[in-house]
């Protein structure tokens, strides 16, 4: 019976114009206690600014290569991001751009909902395959929405995934938090993909982030569990309790996997099938 009724909403949900992916989705969630309350599915032909914007440039002038020694330039232009098929496209290339500041031999796609959407607390997941090559740096992570805290990492970071191209076999989850640059501080984790598959593939990653905790996950695999941090600013458990917004980008250099070299692929893609946000 339960399986009739089951099936009765995701057939009603379709002919509403819900895809059986989000019924499914939000049921298993909704199991564990979890309501949906935003989510793009990247269903239609452009990416939907009302709930993104894009991040433009190499960070200049306040934070050069993004404060990470990275070498791209992110762009809004349709071959760096782009939605097709169901999914958002952020494409690496390698071309010389070049603005008031500089002189850039990579491009690439960065999207935010700064702005858009923020929240404090929730499940927070995307289901995403990744590009391997040495120097690509694909990540899915969240700022503080207002630095309440202090500057950079005072008000904290919430890192869901993050993944070195020239290991595609592990990805990490990491916060960053304490006081402001140099004075900050981080705790992470790293999850190491069953003989098989790897970054390459799809799979799902989320975060679950409760009062005093974050859990992170890979295809519902929890790997990470966080309870101990701090920040100059106020008392725990900030920083982790104000609204987030949520990124998406894929950088090229930097020092968490290093630049690219001779056997870089180029162009390379990262490829984002939905992104969904939950409260209890």
């Amino acid at each position: 019976m339960k399986k009739t009724i089951g099936t009765l909403i995701v057939v009603t949900m379709m002919a509403m114009g819900v895809s059986s992916k989000v019924a499914a989705s939000e049921n298993s969630a909704e199991q564990e206690g979890w309501r949906l309350v935003w989510s793009d599915e990247f269903d239609g032909n452009t990416l939907d600014q009302s709930k993104w914007r894009y991040d433009i440039g190499n960070g200049y002038p306040n934070l050069p290569g993004w404060g990470n020694e990275e070498l791209q330039y992110y762009s809004d232009h349709p071959k760096n991001v782009r939605v097709e098929n169901g999914e958002l496209i952020i494409e690496a290339h390698q071309e010389t751009v070049s603005d008031q500041y500089g002189t850039y031999g990579y491009t690439s796609g960065k999207v935010l909902t700064d702005g858009r959407f923020s929240q404090t607390y929730g499940r927070f997941e995307a289901r995403m395959r990744l590009p391997a090559g040495q120097g690509f740096w694909p990540a899915f992570w969240m700022m503080p929405q207002h630095d309440r805290y202090g500057g950079w990492a005072a008000s904290g970071e919430i890192d869901i995934m993050e993944n070195a191209g020239a290991t595609p076999h592990k990805v990490g989850g990491a916060i960053h938090y304490g006081g402001p640059w140099p004075d900050n501080r981080f705790s992470a984790g790293d999850y190491y993909f069953p003989n098989g598959t790897n970054a390459t593939d799809y799979h799902e990653y989320a975060v679950e982030w409760e009062p005093g905790e974050i859990r992170w996950y890979v295809d519902g695999n929890l790997y990470l569990t966080l309870n101990d941090w701090y920040t100059v600013g106020g008392p725990y458990p900030a920083p982790f309790d104000q609204e987030f917004y949520l990124i998406l980008n894929l950088a090229v250099g930097g020092w968490y996997g290093g630049n690219p070299d001779g056997s870089t692929p180029f162009p390379s893609t990262m490829a984002v099938d939905y992104v969904r946000v939950y409260q209890r």
